[in-house]
């Protein structure tokens, strides 16, 4: 059975949570929607613009919710992510932040931007830049580009300002092309827990991206965009002067991860994994049926916040369980006791799922789908 079929009776009906089948994907919406509405507070005050990441929770549905809240669209990793938002309606605004490469997927995309109000892809090479732009001439909608600038890492984007310039001349000498600035990503930085040594970097960064933008505006390509920044540094970044707009994704929901981070903003947890017991023979520990294949694993292990004694801590016991490990003294909980737990990494984990449980006061009230899972290509 699907989750609409295990679940959709239960909408409405008081403190429904409690019965759903798990493990489940839940989101808190009041958290989500406070979230939503401080980033949104967050950029107008600092004159910025938000471009939230889909990648994190691949949903049409909170995709709408930004858009309400004032964003000017949505990123997305993958073209199958943006696909699957356009089917959901979300038709303006999405940006397609990894090259796209293949024939196949140029061809897509292509058919995408006939769909989609002011869509938009990043380009880090002269012969992508060639092919996307014929392909987009051929379909009859000029596609609009940005450069990719690589902050350090090497995955993708150019890897210089001369280079960067190089890619502006060839796109300018795309017709099928509109060139709108640059993507400046610093992935490696969102995660440094300690606040002043991730600004140190992020100024670091943020000093070599003055180089690039000063050589492309001398070049006679001044970025009307300039596209990145994170849920990790957007407090930092805003004060550069630099970005016109912010790809935070992980706000919405903060994991783990980003709860680890000192300073990020009064961002809260939103997203759960709801658990149950399943045996409880064992002393000082019980089972709950949460294992490998409810979490993403890249990160530290799961945290609970609900359903167990303070101080239980959760461990790995297989695909399919977990062992919760209870403080000395701490009642036993007792089979089926449902408990919650924090997702580590929420990209990855909500992908493992078909549908967000929505639910205000532990009562369900929307079962959205994860309208992206899977799209990785």
């Amino acid at each position: 059975m699907n989750d609409q079929e295990l679940h959709a009776h239960l909408i409405g009906r008081q403190g429904s949570r409690r019965d759903l089948n798990t493990p489940v994907l839940v989101v808190e919406e009041d958290a989500l929607q406070r979230n939503i509405a401080r980033m949104a507070e967050f950029a107008a005050a600092h004159g910025l613009k938000v471009r939230p990441h889909a990648k994190t929770h691949k949903s049409a549905d909170i995709a709408k919710l930004q858009i309400a809240a004032g964003a000017v669209g949505l990123c997305c990793a993958k073209l199958g992510e943006a696909e699957a938002l356009a089917d959901g309606g979300v038709l303006k605004g999405l940006h397609i932040t990894s090259p796209v490469v293949s024939p196949p997927a140029i061809a897509r995309l292509a058919q995408l931007n006939l769909r989609v109000d002011e869509m938009m892809s990043v380009v880090d090479h002269p012969d992508n830049a060639h092919a996307l732009g014929v392909a987009a001439a051929a379909a009859g909608k000029p596609l609009r580009v940005v450069i990719d600038v690589d902050p350090g890492i090497r995955r993708t984007g150019v890897g210089s300002a001369e280079a960067a310039v190089a890619l502006f001349q060839a796109i300018a000498a795309e017709p099928g092309l509109t060139y709108m600035g640059v993507q400046f990503y610093c992935g490696a930085q969102q995660h440094i827990e300690d606040f002043a040594a991730r600004k140190a970097a992020a100024e670091d960064r943020a000093a070599y991206l003055r180089t690039v933008i000063a050589a492309l505006t001398e070049a006679g390509g001044p970025p009307q965009i300039v596209t990145g920044s994170g849920t990790g540094t957007h407090r930092i970044d805003a004060d550069f002067g630099l970005f016109t707009e912010l790809q935070v994704g992980s706000y919405v929901f903060m994991d783990s991860q980003y709860l680890a981070c000192a300073e990020i903003g009064p961002y809260e947890t939103s997203l759960f994994i709801d658990a149950r017991v399943v045996s409880a023979n064992a002393p000082g520990m019980v089972t709950v049926d949460a294992g490998f294949k409810a979490f993403s694993t890249d990160a530290d292990k799961p945290v609970i916040t609900a359903g167990v004694p303070e101080g239980s801590k959760y461990f790995f016991m297989g695909d399919e369980h977990g062992a919760v490990i209870l403080p000395p003294g701490a009642d036993q909980p007792a089979i089926s006791d449902m408990v919650s737990l924090a997702a580590p990494h929420c990209d990855p984990t909500v992908n493992l799922y078909d549908t967000y449980h929505v639910v205000r006061d532990g009562t369900l009230t929307a079962l959205w789908p994860v309208s992206g899972r899977g799209r990785s290509r």
